[in-house]
């Protein structure tokens, strides 16, 4: 199963990521929006624990991948991978993989997630997140 593709979209950035749980899904939006920045792979050397807060899916998501935005914007760490996801009443929890972006070849920035298109879609057993971000 891949784990994102990305969609045709007029001003910005579309993608749909995947998985066969909530957790794999939104993981692999997160390597979607690290895709946006570089498409070298990114080798994950500093560990960075996250947490954040959401009423609903959509808001979880949201926040967790503003969450990756910001750690780029402020401390230069791109995403390698995601580990040790954990979504409980309204509330993501996650250890990220991550290395400075200094050592890959950066092609975009991201300004910001919207809710724009969001969709949150358990279909035959699997998950599927779509989402717009403001480049």
């Amino acid at each position: 199963m891949e784990k994102f593709k990305f969609l045709k979209h007029t001003a910005d950035i579309k993608f749909q990521a995947y998985g066969k749980s909530l957790k794999e899904a939104f993981s692999n939006a997160a390597l979607a929006l690290t895709a946006v920045f570089s498409e070298d792979e990114i080798k994950g050397k500093t560990k960075k624990k996250i947490s954040v807060l959401g009423n609903d899916d959509k808001e979880l998501l949201y926040s967790f991948l503003e969450e990756i935005i910001i750690l780029v914007d402020t401390k230069n760490l791109l995403l390698g991978k995601v580990s040790k996801v954990k979504i409980v009443a309204g509330k993501l929890e996650a250890e990220l993989l991550m290395d400075r972006t200094e050592n890959y070849d950066i092609r975009g920035d991201v300004k910001a997630v919207t809710y724009n298109e969001m969709l949150i879609e358990k279909k035959a057993g699997k998950f599927m997140v779509q989402v717009v971000v403001d480049v």
